[in-house]
């Protein structure tokens, strides 16, 4: 076989019109003589107006009932686009997540993809079919449907490129991967080549081009990724593995994440066992932690802060209630007029430099930060929503991003 897996996301096959062109742009890859595989999100903002609905039903919908209904908004996308693909005279099968064999474990409405039962898929391919997967979703040990969060189509693309050995091309509303998001910056540059390593950070940090978890699928496994137009035929970004030539610039990206909650906890008793508390609490919620600062007081308390998701924030205020119950005297605030702006780039591994320019350009321009961050390839800053404009700008123009 020659595989190749190709993922168009909920703007691309919003409606039959827009679904016609992207059954032509596969049967054109199909004559190339590639043995097709397409994973499809929601039609346009099917997720949303079913969630709207779920929430219409009940103050508190089950999760799993919540699983159960946004699954079907990706199952019509692969029903009409197999449809399509059919009258169009090539032998085509839809297949939902479980039908597909993807095996997923974790928390409904976050679950995430454990294995994929591959026999299937590869048995419609070597009878010559193109074969249309429905994303976001999976079966878990339980026979529940689970879905896989939002992006989640973007992960079943990567682990079922990981599985049939070959490329995965994301199809987007943008033409390539660009080093600050164009909307935020209209004289932002695309880039041709990035690393896994740099894409991860980047979508970690707030990039929305690509899921997160979807970059450590390829990474891990070493599947190249295409994120390119749906709309027209320029080339696209290619993510893969680093290259020594692709270090050429100190910066390579800046990714801004607006739905950020800042969580400061003061009074704190001091000592290990109360600080794994709070974060073993976090956890078990599924609440991923972003930036944490901790500092002693000199009567013996702590005062500690952290980032999460703002889509986090009633599970997290749900783990404060429990905090503040067991600790009477903690102070606990809550911010959510904030961003986090970073900036990525393999070359800070071993070009020095990076942080004093940052640190000169915001005293220079007034900007004040709460948390930093720092890894071997970024650094972030949590700053003031009305800020974010300035710093981008002035970013982009010091690192000629």
């Amino acid at each position: 076989m020659n595989p190749c897996v190709m993922k168009f996301g909920g703007s691309s096959v919003e409606n039959i019109e827009k679904m016609q062109a992207v059954a032509q742009r596969i049967l054109e890859k199909k004559s190339e003589g590639y043995d097709i595989t397409v994973v499809v999100s929601a039609m346009g903002k099917t997720t949303n107006q079913l969630l709207e609905l779920a929430h219409q039903a009940s103050v508190n919908p089950s999760k799993r009932e919540v699983d159960l209904l946004i699954s079907t908004g990706e199952q019509v996308s692969v029903s009409l686009l197999s449809m399509i693909l059919n009258e169009k005279g090539h032998p085509t099968v839809g297949l939902t997540g479980f039908q597909a064999g993807i095996k997923t474990s974790g928390l409904h409405t976050k679950n995430k993809i454990e294995d994929i039962d591959i026999e299937k898929v590869s048995r419609h391919l070597r009878e010559g079919k193109i074969v249309v997967v429905a994303g976001f979703q999976g079966l878990n040990q339980d026979g529940d449907i689970t879905t896989l969060g939002r992006g989640g189509s973007d992960t079943t693309a990567v682990a079922l490129g990981a599985k049939l050995n070959c490329r995965v091309e994301i199809y987007t509303d943008v033409d390539g991967i660009y080093g600050i998001d164009p909307r935020l910056y209209p004289q932002a540059r695309k880039i041709d080549v990035i690393s896994y390593e740099e894409m991860k950070e980047m979508a970690f940090l707030g990039a929305k081009v690509m899921e997160p978890r979807s970059i450590e699928i390829g990474h891990r496994f070493r599947v190249e990724i295409i994120v390119a137009s749906a709309h027209t035929r320029t080339p696209g970004t290619l993510i893969k593995e680093f290259d020594p030539t692709m270090e050429n610039k100190s910066i390579t990206g800046l990714s801004v994440s607006e739905r950020v909650i800042l969580v400061s906890i003061n009074h704190l008793p001091s000592g290990p066992k109360h600080t794994a508390d709070l974060f073993i609490r976090l956890a078990q919620n599924e609440i991923n932690i972003d930036m944490i600062s901790q500092t002693h007081t000199p009567d013996g308390f702590v005062n500690l802060a952290f980032t999460a998701s703002f889509d986090d924030a009633p599970l997290i205020n749900d783990v404060l209630k429990q905090v503040t119950d067991k600790y009477e005297d903690v102070i606990i605030s809550t911010d959510t007029d904030i961003v986090k702006i970073s900036v990525v780039g393999m070359a800070m591994r071993t070009q020095s430099g990076v942080a004093a320019t940052l640190f000169e350009l915001f005293a220079d321009h007034d900007i004040d930060y709460k948390l930093i961050t720092t890894s071997e390839i970024s650094i972030s800053y949590t700053i003031d929503r009305v800020l974010k404009e300035k710093a981008v700008h002035l970013i982009a123009l010091a690192f000629h991003l």
